[in-house]
């Protein structure tokens, strides 16, 4: 059975303008265009649509989605598999953040005592979830086992004010790095300055310190696509690169 524009989008929920859209950018194109130029759709373009729509609540740009359906080296299978592990993550955290706030709610009401660690511990738990999926198989990789699960603890069992001071130093971080990157003439003491900073702000989990690892991981940000991201995005592209090499050259 073939389905007009018209019908794909009142079954869908997707407005005909993004259908052309998407056939524009051959991310669904229909299975036919008749002389007229309307389009018309069969099962396979409604199963992909509903693919793409299962990626774009996860947030997935489309030129990304585009990439992976276009993967011949992945099934429809597990591509269900991917949408359901990482629906089932967030339902976790949501179920994390519902109990704290219900926790919330009898402390204020003074019916239980809650302290100033389980006040945060639905956000260091996402948080810890995220570098997991992210960065665990590498990390746990050049580290081990015992040193992530040590960096783990010492997060989930950080006080108030260690977990304000951490963040406040990250965000210093970022925001040097990014005026550090803008700088025609970069100065050898905004790169220490900057070093420095990075330094202290893994203390916050590292239980012990390394010039040798902090170097380790300096190279990490450039040999893994994703780290470089994550500081080109915060502080501008050659960001990695930049915090990279002055980690090298002075921690």
């Amino acid at each position: 059975m073939l389905y007009s524009i018209k019908q794909m989008a009142q079954m869908s929920g997707v407005s005909t303008r993004t259908l052309r859209y998407y056939d524009e950018i051959h991310l669904l194109k229909p299975t036919k265009t008749n002389e007229a130029g309307y389009r018309f759709y069969s099962t396979v373009e409604v199963d992909r649509l509903q693919q793409i729509l299962f990626y774009r609540e996860l947030n997935f740009k489309l030129s990304d989605i585009q990439r992976i359906l276009s993967s011949e080296s992945q099934s429809i299978q597990s591509i269900l598999h991917t949408h359901y592990d990482a629906l089932v993550e967030e339902r976790n955290h949501i179920d994390s953040l519902i109990e704290a706030v219900e926790h919330t709610i009898a402390y204020h009401k003074g019916e239980i005592e809650m302290s100033n660690e389980e006040k945060f511990a639905a956000f260091k738990k996402k948080r810890i979830e995220e570098n997991e999926n992210k960065f665990g198989e590498e990390i746990r990789e050049k580290y081990g086992e015992e040193a992530v699960e040590e960096a783990n603890q010492s997060w989930m069992g950080m006080s108030e004010e260690s977990y304000k001071e951490m963040q406040e130093i990250e965000s210093e971080l970022i925001e040097r790095l990014k005026q550090f990157n803008q700088q025609k003439n970069q100065q050898k003491e905004d790169a220490k300055q900057i070093v420095m900073l990075h330094k202290k702000w893994l203390q916050y989990t590292w239980s012990t310190y390394s010039s040798e690892a902090h170097k380790s991981l300096a190279d990490m940000y450039i040999a893994d696509e994703r780290f470089t991201q994550y500081y080109d995005e915060k502080a501008g592209v050659g960001a990695a690169q930049l915090l990279r090499d002055s980690i090298l050259a002075y921690a």
